[in-house]
């Protein structure tokens, strides 16, 4: 082939061999109504979710808000009710009678010595690392907000010690006598023998006892809310009252026990009362907080749970007492070998 013939012949682009050979010649496909319906349904997910967000957190603002009401109504319900009065009647039910009082002296002077040291030694290792933490959230309210959190803390450890190893069955012991000393002795001889002496009574021995220490329910929920603490006066208010509300009935183990109650009967019964019983444990809970007399305090607590079952018990006030009882012999120490109660 010449030189000519060669420059004849017409060179063809790509895009004009593939339009030849029936392709397109379209380099770039239209996309464009592709990615917009690709955009359309990452937008309507996008706005299903943000629904499905705002639906939840509309639910949980509904529940919370509820859950606040009903909190708010209970404890309406409980200051209405009075029974947060009966630890503080207790007090003054205690102190006002020496035959209840007087042979718990020595275990309590020894419970005493020990709450204090327990509570220094709180104080001495646990106080300032907790200010240290707390002030990272409150600032200068740290040094004060610690100091509930260290008394809580420091509760749980007296209240372990002097039930293991000082105080045997004081509570029932002081329980029953209140019972008694209100006209109930009937309920209470269904579990132990009540004596006449000198002119009045005396508690026999426990014909049967369920040992009351710290179970470990009460003792997990107590620390897990420990925490609480950390924020100052509203976090201690709401910590004071869920223990409360929680620890209340067990105020009334021994009542229950007298009455021969299953934990289906239990359940009903304190399920009803809610109210009183969240106000009596908060009541209660405060007097176990206060330095040094937390251990008599408690004990308070459970002669103004008794006076409150004797109300209960005689379907009003029961007004004066109608005998004079004095607690089984004893110093209340625990004996280490065989864990009975040494005579005087």
């Amino acid at each position: 082939m010449s030189s000519k013939d060669a420059e004849e012949i017409p060179l063809l682009s790509a895009d004009e061999r593939r339009a030849a050979a029936g392709t397109s010649v379209d380099r770039d496909p239209p996309a464009s109504g592709t990615r917009q319906r690709r955009t359309e349904g990452t937008g309507d997910k996008v706005a299903d979710r943000g629904q499905a967000l705002k639906k939840k957190g509309g639910q949980f603002a509904a529940q919370a808000e509820q859950d606040v009401k009903g909190v708010v109504n209970i404890a309406q319900k409980g200051v209405a009710s009075g029974t947060w009065f009966y630890p503080i009647r207790g007090v003054v039910y205690l102190l006002t009678h020496p035959n209840l009082l007087f042979p718990l002296l020595p275990t309590l002077a020894k419970a005493a010595g020990v709450s204090l040291a327990i509570l220094l030694g709180c104080f001495f290792l646990l106080y300032l690392p907790q200010v240290a933490f707390l002030a990272l959230f409150t600032g200068p309210l740290a040094v004060i907000a610690a100091v509930p959190l260290v008394l809580a803390e420091s509760y749980v450890v007296i209240m372990w010690a002097c039930k293991a190893f000082l105080l045997t069955d004081v509570a029932d012991d002081l329980f029953d006598a209140v019972l008694v000393n209100k006209g109930q002795a009937r309920l209470v001889e269904a579990n132990r023998a009540v004596k006449t002496w000198s002119g009045g009574k005396v508690l026999g021995k426990l014909k049967a006892r369920t040992v009351g220490k710290l179970s470990t329910e009460n003792i997990v929920r107590y620390v897990l809310t420990l925490p609480l603490n950390f924020i100052p006066v509203v976090g201690t208010a709401f910590f004071l009252g869920y223990n409360g509300l929680k620890t209340g009935p067990s105020y009334h183990r021994r009542y229950f026990e007298l009455k021969g109650w299953g934990p289906s009967q239990v359940q009903e019964w304190t399920t009803k009362r809610k109210p009183q019983y969240a106000a009596f444990g908060t009541a209660a809970m405060v007097f176990n907080l206060v330095p040094v007399a937390s251990v008599l305090l408690n004990l308070c607590s459970n002669v103004g749970a008794a006076l409150w079952a004797a109300d209960i018990e005689n379907g009003r006030d029961s007004g004066d007492d109608v005998a004079d009882v004095a607690l089984p012999t004893g110093t209340y120490l625990q004996d280490n070998k065989e864990g009975q109660k040494k005579e005087l």
